[in-house]
């Protein structure tokens, strides 16, 4: 069976719930199961949005020549922290070569040129020269912005949480793929961080203090409002959170690295950052907002001051495992006592309006359009691991369904305006943003959760009740381990099966896997609520879809351009897989170009089919380009990779080169 009759099938998942009679299973390319047939398939449809696909936007859509990696999207050409912060964190365990590579390059736009005391920063006049160990806002090659962009800038903090976001993102990459090389280039940077982060601890109430925009979601954030009308710093809850979360990777690192005088002092830094907590805890159990150095609260719902709930450092303590289960249920308890906080079933950074920012709340200020109760996909992210953590499914389940309202609209924006239900940038024909997928990465991530740690992998499954039966077809990464997950039942886990034999690491609520003892493949069975386990197993093979063979014809006229060069990257392939390097990133990068250009060629069956609903004209042109452009966009920047090897003091570098070479044109 041709693979571009499977990808065509796939379509099939977008259509609606209730759509003709429910199976008892849902067979996916990527997703297989029983029972709750509509998780399983907002589940596939989340996963397909990571993979060339003739009906969604998809991840390969933001690929960049420019550096090889990813950009924040069309309109935005560059690459932020907080945008990148969600999609970036969930997505992780199951992203795969060539977008690892792409993501690492730009994630080194921010480590690359990250703040020494000396290097200047964008934009003029402002020429900042950020404190060594500060990461930014944004980056480009050549060009970075150390402070949060917009707003006031000359009231600005450095890039406080964005620093402490950009360790915790850089950190799970490096305790996944568990390279020492890459540790050990890596860790210094990430200590540099750490350090600038404590130098705004106070040591009096173990605090951080942060001025304007030094939080995450910036510039609504102004810091303390002195009585003289100044602004100066305040104590930062989402500070305290993110760099707890940071610290917590960065001790399993250090562990990585056999560095135990280091461990130590991050344990103890981050015991005190815990401490400091209860000063920024209601009496309710969440998290306000900031604390005055004059001891006014800000973000204690219902106060006649300042009486807002603050969202992000309340979701993250939960996704990010700061609090315990019991803080975790009461601060979801008010997330579920304020409806005006999910109007629209996504997540508002605020609820109701600030009245503490710089600006007063109009124009884009106004509660409900940008920072100021406006709705940001990285937020959603989080608020999703929440949900998985707490069993809140139906939550998860509706967040997923309104991320498909704007993706089959082609309308992936960020942040989303009129309180989560319209785009940002209207007038353009299509919107794309790499935030918008952190929705459905979460709804992945949060199935097993996935806790890294220096000796090994623990998961913690958070399946729904509904689902009787699960198959997750891609591979979690784990170093140069891969683990095939299934389910089976519900309840408690009760038994596990690797490879078929028993597992005897678990309990009932967690899985662990030391990395001595995991199988380079393993496929996992957990076994809930006394199910048995499969007699029968299916292929261990990746849910992937292979470029197509692309015949004389096959191609519409406006990819004939690309004729000669796909050729040439299927020899490339050939080539690379003899030579014993058909896992490599070339390869990959190679496999993605040319599936590509495959689901240009699907695409274009399935409208003449009048299988995929059509978009309003405008829309409709722009869509159908972006799928060509991606391709295109691929194969320049693979091509002028392969063209710098040809200099590479790399010796696998230049033999990649010598292959690309003999290929045939």
């Amino acid at each position: 069976m041709r693979r571009t009759f499977a990808l065509a099938v796939s379509l099939l998942t977008l259509l609606p719930p209730g759509t003709g009679a429910a199976p008892a299973r849902f067979e996916g390319i990527y997703y297989r199961g029983g029972g709750d047939v509509e998780y399983l398939r907002l589940l596939e449809i989340a996963r397909r949005m990571f993979e060339p696909d003739p009906g969604l936007q998809n991840l390969s859509m933001l690929y960049t020549p420019a550096w090889n990696g990813l950009v924040e999207g069309p309109t935005w050409d560059a690459w932020w922290i907080q945008n990148s912060y969600g999609t970036t964190y969930a997505i992780l365990p199951l992203l795969r070569e060539p977008f690892l590579t792409f993501l690492q390059n730009s994630q080194d736009l921010w480590f690359d040129q990250m703040g020494d005391g000396k290097r200047v920063g964008a934009p003029p006049p402002h020429n900042w020269v950020a404190p060594d160990g500060a990461l930014c806002d944004a980056a480009r090659p050549g060009w970075i912005i150390y402070k949060q962009g917009d707003g006031r800038l000359n009231l600005h903090d450095w890039g406080m949480e964005f620093t402490a976001a950009g360790v915790v993102m850089q950190s799970e990459l490096l305790l996944i793929n568990r390279e020492q090389k890459a540790i050990k280039h890596y860790l210094p940077l990430l200590e540099r961080s750490a350090n600038f982060i404590e130098t705004r601890r106070d040591p009096t109430n173990n605090l951080f203090l942060a001025g304007p925009a030094g939080n995450l979601l910036a510039p609504s954030y102004a810091g303390w409002r002195r009585p003289d009308g100044t602004y100066d710093k305040a104590y930062l809850t989402g500070l305290s959170i993110t760099y707890i979360a940071a610290l917590d990777r960065l001790i399993e690192l250090e562990k990585l690295a056999g560095r135990a005088d280091q461990v130590s002092l991050y344990m103890a830094r981050r015991a005190l950052a815990k401490k400091g907590l209860p000063l920024l805890t209601t009496d309710e159990g969440y998290f306000i907002r900031s604390l005055d150095p004059d001891g006014v609260k800000h973000g204690v719902y219902g106060a006649e001051r300042h009486g807002y709930f603050e969202a992000s450092p309340n979701h993250d303590a939960i996704a990010f495992r700061v609090v315990d289960d019991t803080q975790a249920e009461k601060i979801y308890r008010k997330f579920a006592s304020l409806p005006g906080l999910r109007p629209h079933d996504l997540v508002l950074p605020n609820y109701p309006s600030y009245d503490d920012m710089y600006e007063p709340p109009k124009g884009l200020w106004a509660y409900g359009t940008w920072v100021n109760g406006g709705h940001w996909s990285t937020c959603e992210a989080r608020m999703v691991m929440a949900y998985y953590r707490l069993g809140k499914f139906d939550d998860a389940r509706k967040s997923m369904r309104r991320l498909i309202g704007f993706a089959e609209k082609f309308r992936m924006d960020n942040p989303l305006v009129k309180f989560g239900s319209d785009v940002y940038q209207p007038k353009e024909p299509i919107n794309l943003c790499y935030d918008s997928f952190g929705p459905a990465a979460a709804f992945m991530r949060g199935l097993f959760e996935y806790l890294y740690r220096a000796d090994g992998l623990t998961l913690r499954p958070h399946i729904p009740p509904t689902i009787t039966g699960l198959e997750q077809r891609d591979p979690v990464r784990f170093g140069k381990k891969k683990l095939y997950l299934s389910t089976i039942g519900t309840g408690p886990i009760t038994g596990v099966q690797v490879n078929g034999r028993k597992w005897k690491a678990f309990d009932a609520d967690s899985v662990s896997f030391p990395y001595d003892r995991t199988p380079e493949t393993g496929r996992v069975e957990i076994l809930f609520g006394g199910a048995q386990p499969r007699r029968k197993h299916g292929t261990q093979a990746e849910a992937t879809l292979p470029p197509v063979e692309l015949k004389k014809g096959d191609l519409p006229p406006e990819l004939s351009a690309l004729r000669q060069r796909a050729a040439r990257l299927r020899d490339f392939c050939e080539r690379l897989t003899k030579a014993g390097l058909g896992e490599s990133y070339e390869a990959a990068h190679s496999q993605l170009v040319l599936k590509c250009i495959a689901t240009v060629y699907v695409r274009q069956q399935l409208q003449s089919e009048r299988r995929l609903e059509p978009l309003p004209a405008a829309s409709q042109v722009a869509a159908d380009k972006s799928f060509i452009d991606t391709a295109v966009k691929l194969c320049d920047g693979l091509e002028k990779v392969l063209r710098s090897y040809a200099i590479s003091n790399d010796s696998n570098r230049k033999k990649i080169h010598q292959l690309w070479v003999k290929s045939v044109r």
